[in-house]
């Protein structure tokens, strides 16, 4: 949903009609789980359309009720708005529910810095429309000369593993205010996942023992209470008392955002998945050298 997009789909367009619609005609996809926020980005993209216009039209579909619902192209909407614009140019098309979800999720994912909530309900969306289509898990189809699951066309279209898109997906078992604090980094990925089989009044109740002790879980924790939801023994005093345990000083990760380091991995890994990953290198790599040495010997 960029302003700087591809150059095959400027291309794209240009085989297409596009109109200039109002943008009173234009609203927002039903259940659109990407924020639109009036962020510095947004100010860089309504100076780019104050100086150059909108250079990639967007993409809408007829609604039923008049005026268009927009797959592609909410934050150009917008900017244009901000940037006292009253039309836009628009590509319309007439597809389906499920294509159109496809589509509005693909052309979201392409941006950068999208918060782990956003991607959850992106991938939960997309995944159900294909399913929709006939690509349910427990089928295969014959998908440009292999045999694909629901789950792992979603992975291969974000490069991500079945793995990663189902634990996002976990995440929007998250009740709104945990899931708030995840997307504003206070709780980790992976904690987070392990929270998110806890039903809603247990995650109530470990929201306030993390206000109460001013602190996140960490994986071990979080497995700890997700264990003690398990054998139905959740309460706040068994909560407070695991917050009360002296967690080891976070490693500090902030070299790992480093540009040289990030462009070996992709954009959707956290800092603490990058240090992960790293961390297992490191083993391989010490375990290699001790093994030259015992040989040298």
């Amino acid at each position: 949903d960029d302003i700087f997009t591809t150059e095959e789909a400027r291309t794209d367009a240009k085989r297409e009609k596009i109109e200039e619609i109002p943008l009173s005609e234009l609203f927002p996809f039903k259940n659109h789980p990407f924020k639109v926020l009036d962020d510095n980005r947004m100010l860089e993209i309504t100076e780019s359309i104050r100086e150059h216009g909108v250079l990639v039209p967007c993409i809408a579909r007829p609604r039923p009720e008049g005026g268009y619902e927009l797959i592609s192209g909410h934050r150009r909407r917008r900017a244009c708005e901000l940037a006292g614009l009253e039309t836009m140019p628009v590509i319309v098309r007439e597809i389906d529910d499920d294509r159109a979800i496809i589509d509005m999720v693909d052309s979201n994912l392409q941006r950068e810095n999208i918060l782990p909530s956003e991607r959850a309900f992106a991938f939960k969306m997309k995944l159900e429309a294909l399913k929709h289509q006939g690509m349910r898990n427990d089928l295969t189809l014959r998908q440009i000369g292999t045999r694909s699951r629901a789950d792992e066309k979603v992975a291969r279209d974000a490069d991500e593993s079945a793995r990663t898109v189902q634990r996002y997906i976990r995440l929007t078992y998250l009740i709104p205010p945990m899931l708030d604090i995840v997307d504003e980094r206070k709780i980790a990925f992976n904690p987070a996942v392990e929270l998110s089989f806890l039903k809603p009044e247990e995650q109530e109740i470990v929201m306030t023992s993390m206000e109460n002790a001013v602190t996140s879980p960490s994986l071990s924790q979080a497995q700890r209470i997700k264990k003690l939801s398990q054998d139905g023994e959740l309460t706040e005093a068994a909560v407070d008392k695991i917050f009360a345990e002296i967690k080891k000083p976070p490693l500090d990760v902030s070299f790992l955002r480093n540009p040289k380091i990030r462009k070996y991995f992709p954009k959707s890994y956290s800092d603490e998945r990058v240090a992960e990953t790293i961390l297992k290198l490191v083993e391989m790599w010490h375990k290699q050298q001790m093994k030259k040495q015992e040989q040298s010997r």
